[in-house]
């Protein structure tokens, strides 16, 4: 195969990859706390475009008022910290309820640690209002009932692996642990939407299309001449 054929595939592989990351970023434009991915190229030796890998964007999505009073967004860098399914997870999505064990918990139904009792899950009384201050103090009947974990992650961006939408886990060889911070604050009755902006991820995916024609177009003609030339040295 010649280079021609060779750069217009790979060209194509990777413009695949990168539809297929839009694609997801567009679908979970509305699921909340969601930080969308992002693709970086590198350049072999032989000119050839492919992704060497993504990266997950962490910039803070707006935040927006729900009246819900178990709905949590976070202002800041930081994490709620939970008990899943493989350890300790992170996520930024606050839209929590009271589970069937009267326990604050995700949607999934994994438990937000107690900073006051080395991680275990805070339970709370359905029939009394739960009250959420900044620094994740929750309250009920005056009385203090537990302490939302948030973690700070040094180098967030390539200390987490995402698992799934909304949950990450510490990547492995991770050189510092996770750590409680001071720079984030929980607001009660919010929540923080998606860091997707449909109308950009649109006009990429419209993009990285044409490009992905122009490259099928590019194979095309490649494979054509190809074709053509073997039938003249057939034919002398």
């Amino acid at each position: 195969m010649d280079s021609l054929l060779i750069a217009a595939a790979s060209g194509m592989k990777a413009r695949m990859e990168s539809l297929d990351m839009l694609a997801n970023n567009i679908a979970n434009a509305n699921t909340s706390g969601f930080k969308a991915d992002r693709e970086f190229y590198n350049l072999y030796q032989d000119g050839l475009p492919v992704i060497e890998g993504k990266w997950t964007d962490l910039s803070q999505g707006t935040i927006t008022p729900t009246g819900n009073p178990l709905d949590l967004a976070l202002s800041g860098a930081g994490f709620f910290a939970i008990n899943g399914a493989s350890g300790v997870e992170y996520t930024r999505n606050g839209n929590f309820v009271i589970s069937k064990a009267n326990q604050l918990a995700t949607t999934d139904g994994f438990t937000l640690r107690n900073t006051r009792d080395q991680g275990r899950p805070i339970t709370v009384n359905p029939a009394l209002p739960v009250l959420v201050d900044p620094r994740g103090v929750v309250s009920q009947g005056g009385q203090e009932v537990g302490q939302i974990e948030i973690s700070s992650i040094p180098s967030a961006a390539g200390s987490l692996a995402k698992l799934g939408n909304s949950y990450f886990s510490l990547s492995k060889g991770t050189p510092d642990p996770p750590a409680p911070t001071a720079n984030a604050e929980i607001i009660q009755g919010s929540l923080e939407r998606s860091n997707v902006s449909p109308s950009d991820s649109a006009i990429r995916l419209v993009s990285v299309m044409r490009q992905f024609e122009m490259l099928e177009r590019a194979l095309r003609i490649g494979s054509d001449m190809n074709k053509q030339a073997i039938q003249e040295v057939a034919r002398v």
